[in-house]
């Protein structure tokens, strides 16, 4: 999904991070120096990035089956 801009216990900004973060991790190096390097020491925001998921390539193909099967369902009506 969408990664929030803000850690959500201590208002830190973590948006501008995470794209640096996912790629480092992608090349092979470890997630906890990557973290350090980035400057998130606090728990709560070190869970913002390592939590997050990208999820929407996978949620997509349900969306539009729903919007498929609306379209079909009022079309019939009145």
């Amino acid at each position: 999904m969408i990664i929030p801009v803000r850690c959500f216990t201590c208002g830190k900004l973590v948006a501008d991070k995470y794209g640096e973060f996912q790629s480092q991790v992608k090349n092979g190096e470890n997630p906890a120096k990557v973290l350090d390097s980035l400057g998130l020491k606090r728990y709560c925001c070190r869970r913002m990035l390592i939590s997050s998921m990208d999820v929407i390539d996978q949620l997509m193909p349900y969306n539009e089956a729903l919007w498929k099967r609306h379209i079909e369902f009022s079309g019939d009506r009145f």
